[in-house]
Order: structure tokens, then sequence, then C-alpha cells
């Protein structure tokens, strides 16, 4: 059995862990990256790359991060996956999760529309509607590219003078502004790992300001979590179809909050506070999902 995973960076610590919890359990694992592949369109096989002919010889495909790119790199990477997927390979995540959770607006409508509680966010591609949101958000404001992660290009908005600065630069890079309600979580937040149909594992994640992302510097903290948030994280992750997920809840003065469902997490803080073993499960999961 052959197990590919597909990632930005075969080294990186989560694929490492991976690639490990394969080999214990008897399983090869195949690590390459898109740049690696050549599609090809009436004639076989569809999809090859450094001697992988990826339909042929996998038996399923764990897809970690994809990487950056331009608009025709990131389409067609979709493509590939959708493919796939229609081809009969076991992809983990679905590609329709993917779209879904690095859509900043797509992944808090969807969940909005299943009655899972959001901040209030506004998003426009109108400076002057964007100022407007502003001020009926409060004034405090997060901003956010609406493709991101790891809390890169997120900055905290509480002058106008600097938001109306901020917008005009976002519109002229032709960037949709993307502007949350700002909530009081006492530097820190909950991040829920999501395998299958459960939380596996779950951690506080503390910070020295507001920014609770693991790659900005907060702290892991072992966390047993309540019932209720496991159930909330659960729904979130099965609302956009994600197998895998790092499901993100902030708790607030109105209640938890989802404020991200990411269908690549990694879990290397996750780890260093668990003692579920995170990669054993995920692999788990997937010799499971590949047998179907």
């Amino acid at each position: 059995m052959k197990i590919g995973i597909l990632t930005r960076n075969i080294n990186s610590w989560s694929s490492t862990q991976l690639r490990e919890a394969l080999v214990s359990r008897g399983v090869k694992p195949v690590s390459f990256s898109f740049p690696d592949l050549l599609a090809q369109i009436a004639c076989k096989p569809y999809l090859k790359g450094n001697g992988l002919k990826v339909l042929e010889d996998l038996d399923a495909l764990f897809v970690r991060p994809i990487g950056r790119g331009s608009l025709e790199e990131l389409v067609f990477r979709m493509d590939i996956l959708y493919r796939l997927e229609r081809l009969g390979l076991c992809v983990i995540n679905p590609p329709e999760a993917i779209e879904h959770c690095v859509d900043k607006y797509d992944i808090l409508a969807i969940l909005e529309d299943k009655g899972i509680p959001v901040p209030r966010t506004a998003i426009t591609e109108n400076t002057n509607e964007a100022l407007k949101a502003f001020d009926d958000l409060g004034g405090d404001v997060v901003v956010k590219p609406i493709f991101g992660s790891r809390g890169v290009g997120v900055t905290r908005i509480v002058d106008p003078e600097i938001a109306l600065t901020v917008f005009k630069a976002i519109r002229y890079h032709h960037g949709v502004i993307y502007i949350q309600q700002f909530i009081d979580h006492g530097h820190s937040d909950i991040r829920a790992l999501f395998v299958g149909d459960r939380v596996v594992a779950a951690m506080r994640r503390v910070a020295q300001n507001w920014k609770t992302n693991y790659s900005q510097g907060a702290q892991p903290k072992s966390l047993s979590l309540d019932p209720a948030l496991e159930d909330l994280a659960i729904k979130s992750a099965k609302s956009v179809g994600c197998k895998v997920a790092g499901v993100d809840i902030l708790e607030s003065s109105m209640g938890p909050m989802i404020v991200d469902v990411n269908s690549q997490p990694g879990w290397k803080g996750l780890q260093e506070v668990s003692k579920t073993k995170i990669a054993d499960e995920i692999v788990s999961f997937i010799l499971s999902e590949s047998k179907k």
C-alpha cells in the first residue's frame, strides 16, 4: 500500500510525523509537491511526476498545505484534486472542503447558515462601505486578508483615519476589504483537532497580545475540551465537509464563536501538550477511508 502526502514542504514537521506513522504501519509514504506533477488529458497516466503515476500507484492522497501561488497556479492545483477525486482516488481533505476553508468569507457564511456562532464580519470592495462597517462594528476591528493563514497580514485597527488608509491600500492592490469585530478573548483561544468524526486533541493557545497563532509565538497549554465546545467543533468541521480540520474557537462574553476552520492544519504545538499521538490518529483514519 502507498499513501501520498501532497505538500509544499515535504520535510515539514507534520509531514515527517505522517511519514513515520505510515512506515510504522508497513505503509509506504510518497511525498511530493504540485510543481512536481504533470497533468495529461486524452492520454495516460492522467497525473504523474518523479516516477509516480498518481492514480495507478496511490491508495489515498493526504493534502497538506498546497502553498502560495498565482491565481492560475491555485486554480490548476484545485482542478487536479477535483479530477483525482472524480476518478476515484481517496483525497483527504476533499477539494470542496479545502476551497471552502481557504476563503474566509465563504467559511464563515457557511457556518452561519448552519446556525454556528461566528463574529460579526463585513466584506466589501467599496472603501466607503468599509468605513461605514468600521463604525457599525464598534470602531475596533481586525482586518484580515480574505485568503491567508497563520495570522500573516492580520491587523487590529481602532482609528478611523488609519482604517481609511489601510482600506485604500487594500483596494489599490485590488484586494477585498475583510473586517471583523474585535472580540475581547483574554489573549487566548482554543484549537480543536477534528479527525473523522471526533475531536482527537485540543489545546488552549495563550499569547502576549491578541494574536493567538502558534506560528506567531502563542504558547500551547493542555486542555480537556468542554463537551459543548467539542460538539461545536465537530459540527463546524462537518458543515464544510472536512475529514481532518483544526477548528479555532474564541470564548467571549457573548459565548463561544468559531473564527476559523483550517482544512490543512499543522499540529506541532498541539502535540507538545497532548498525550494522543496525532499523526497515528490521522493515519488510522486515512487507511480506513482508503479501504472504502
